[in-house]
């Protein structure tokens, strides 16, 4: 069948529901992934004004092609590779069908990224992208692109394998996005910070099912330990919600949650807990985002959210706060205005339609806000 996607058209053997390209035994494409899509087309438009030396593009586990066309006809010099020869074969046809330039290879993608250099690399596999995390950051000059599907483990709802493949403590809060996010940005940037590069996150958001994040790479080690030093852990507490966090490799937990007493405290660490974005770079993003592009007003509302994000460690969810608290919910704009109204920071964060950021307490939470039926 054929599918037109952000101004270009392509062949697909078929369309159907997945976690993500490349998923199963057959070479299809992914109709759920065309906000990431989207939101790809528009950060390598950003990315190329920021920086305009970035020229060539690895997509590293091609499948249909859909991504490294779509990136081709950005005038980037594509290279699309895949395990499947069909994968291939498709990829090099759909590049040809849209009178584009670039190579279509049948190489496994460590081996491709170990052997060459490119500017961007974009890591969009079946579940964890940790196989291929060191291969993209040992030679990769500029960007590096990443999408993890696997948010159970992420998150901390099948923590054993969290552990195994993130090499840190997930644990499964009611932020449970978030969570996932930052486990995966703190073994992306220790993976980075081996090679004695800096990976810093310049976009990143959380999606249905899945996280995804964009780094720019920093060759310079003091920088690689500038972002080591953001790693730290998080204390949340399973009754009042309360949460705290701290930096370092070191856990200092509570004995007991400072705000109720409580011992049931969560310790989940270290993951990244400094900025996941660069909000200055997601405006530009959003500003990237044109009317081709199939997914155009759910790119730009998330963008603009992105951009406009408290940087907090975590977020909170107002409807599991109003049912800890037996209230009913208010709007979220009224929530969140409350709380500035008291005089806190407080935004909508983009995982969910109920979360937010503040740096008020619980406590502080519910004396600001009202009950919505009173």
């Amino acid at each position: 069948m054929d599918v037109r996607e952000g101004g270009v058209e392509v062949s697909v053997p078929g369309a159907r529901d997945g976690a993500s390209e490349g998923s199963g035994d057959d070479v299809f494409y992914n109709p759920t992934q065309e906000l990431n899509r989207d939101v790809t087309v528009a950060t390598l438009r950003a990315y190329r004004e920021r920086d305009d030396r970035a020229e060539s593009y690895l997509d590293a586990m091609a499948a249909s092609g859909i991504r490294g066309v779509r990136a081709a006809a950005e005038g980037f010099d594509v290279t699309c590779a895949d395990l499947d020869e069909e994968a291939v074969e498709l990829a090099r046809r759909n590049l040809a069908r849209n009178d584009l330039s670039g190579e279509a290879v049948h190489r496994d993608a460590n081996a491709l990224m170990h052997d060459s250099v490119f500017d961007v690399v974009d890591l969009d596999p079946f579940g964890t992208p940790i196989p291929f995390a060191d291969a993209a950051f040992a030679n990769t000059r500029d960007l590096v692109c990443v999408t993890a599907t696997d948010t159970a483990p992420l998150c901390g709802a099948h923590q054993k394998s969290g552990i195994r493949k993130y090499s840190t403590l997930p644990q499964n809060t009611d932020y449970h996005p978030e969570m996932g996010l930052r486990v995966l940005l703190s073994a992306l940037i220790r993976t980075a910070a081996r090679y004695d590069k800096a990976a810093v996150p310049v976009l990143s958001h959380v999606t249905r099912h899945y996280a995804r994040t964009y780094l720019e790479l920093d060759g310079r080690a003091t920088k690689a330990d500038e972002l080591v030093e953001k790693l730290g852990h998080v204390y949340h507490c399973e009754d009042c919600l309360e949460r705290d966090h701290e930096f370092g490799l070191v856990a200092h937990p509570p004995d007991d949650c400072p705000a109720c007493g409580s011992s049931r405290t969560l310790v989940a660490g270290p993951i990244y807990l400094g900025p996941v974005c660069d909000p200055a770079f997601a405006r530009s993003v959003r500003e990237h985002v044109t009317e081709e592009m199939g997914e155009c007003k759910r790119a730009r509302s998330m963008l603009d959210t992105v951009a406009g994000e408290l940087d907090r460690p975590t977020h909170y969810d107002q409807h599991r706060l109003c049912k800890l608290w037996n209230r009913s919910a208010t709007s979220m704009d009224d929530f969140v205005a409350e709380l500035r109204e008291a005089g806190y920071e407080a935004t909508r964060a983009h995982y969910s339609g109920t979360a937010f950021k503040t740096d008020a307490t619980i406590a502080e939470m519910r004396a600001a806000t009202t009950d919505g039926d009173g």
